[in-house]
């Protein structure tokens, strides 16, 4: 690609682009190509950029999805960065874009449904991880789960179906969950902005393989309410007693699910983004782990010849 005043030489496929300049915002023209967009980013210094719904689109598109899939999104809209319209507009993007598939996000409450607040209300409570689950939760046509601290909302097919049953859960990620059946529906994870320190799933692999010291002794007993009724549960959280915050640990995986396929690097918006084959994240993690279940806390780092065999 390469640059004129006011112009873009697009080599992918759209010949010249006008680049409009109004206020300090750069604009292209309604037929430039996400790429080129890009490039305005990272060469046009000083600018401030508008990103539209039909570029996050485009960028799903070149990530290799088709909008039919079952995916679940763990994100950050600060790392998108400044899209036309805010977190209404990303969330539009991706409820159009897999309005043949099933979208889902976390809306976790584990950081206030507790001891103290033992009350999940699923039309009440918030989600505790970022302004884009609690806005999507909300929106029409929106489902989400009954579990009381590790709830999902969905939209598309069969959401209701998937959700389905996890108010009878008595952990986080427990086999047989939400979580666990996104290797089995052909899932897919993205995570934008976020690395794997926010990817929920790698505790359901861990607590489908039983790996030790990953759960609390003594449940809380907690109580789910939704508009038919409501339920007592009991329920464990993740717990070690060397490592207060488990998943900080997983990001210990992220080059043995690079290079055995199951993650690769690519950008939503302005966000660095990681998109996961939840099958193959399940494969190399139990590989990983196979001989020494307990080693994303008790070792420092995990040497390549753990998966050297798998690639």
């Amino acid at each position: 690609m390469v640059f004129g005043t006011g112009h873009l030489q697009c080599e992918e496929k759209y010949g010249i682009v006008e680049i409009i300049e109004t206020e300090g915002i750069l604009y292209t023209a309604d037929t430039a190509c996400v790429w080129c967009y890009l490039e305005i980013f990272s060469e046009w210094k000083g600018y401030m950029y508008a990103v539209y719904k039909k570029h996050l689109k485009e960028q799903l598109y070149q990530m290799g999805l088709n909008g039919t899939e079952t995916i679940l999104i763990h994100s950050s809209m600060k790392a998108i960065g400044d899209v036309e319209g805010g977190a209404e507009t990303v969330l539009d993007a991706w409820m159009e874009y897999f309005k043949e598939g099933l979208l889902l996000l976390p809306t976790h409450t584990w950081k206030t449904v507790n001891e103290s607040h033992p009350v999940f209300d699923s039309q009440k409570e918030p989600s505790c991880v970022g302004v884009l689950t609690n806005l999507f939760m909300k929106r029409e046509g929106v489902v989400r789960s009954l579990h009381p601290t590790h709830s999902m909302a969905g939209f598309g097919k069969h959401a209701a179906e998937y959700l389905a049953g996890e108010e009878y859960r008595n952990t986080p990620c427990t086999p047989g969950g939400c979580y666990d059946r996104l290797k089995d529906a052909g899932g897919k994870i993205l995570l934008v902005g976020v690395g794997h320190e926010r990817n929920t799933y790698i505790h359901s692999v861990e607590e489908v393989l039983n790996v030790p010291n990953r759960l609390s002794d003594k449940p809380v007993k907690l109580t789910v309410v939704w508009p038919q009724g409501q339920r007592d549960v009991y329920m464990r959280k993740h717990y070690n007693p060397d490592q207060p915050h488990i998943s900080e640990d997983f990001v210990k995986l992220t080059q043995a699910f690079t290079d055995c396929g199951a993650a690769k690097n690519t950008v939503l918006g302005s966000a660095d983004c990681i998109l996961c084959d939840a099958a193959k994240v399940f494969d190399v993690t139990r590989h990983v782990l196979a001989p020494e279940p307990e080693c994303l806390v008790t070792r420092e780092r995990i040497e390549k010849e753990r998966w050297a065999a798998y690639i």
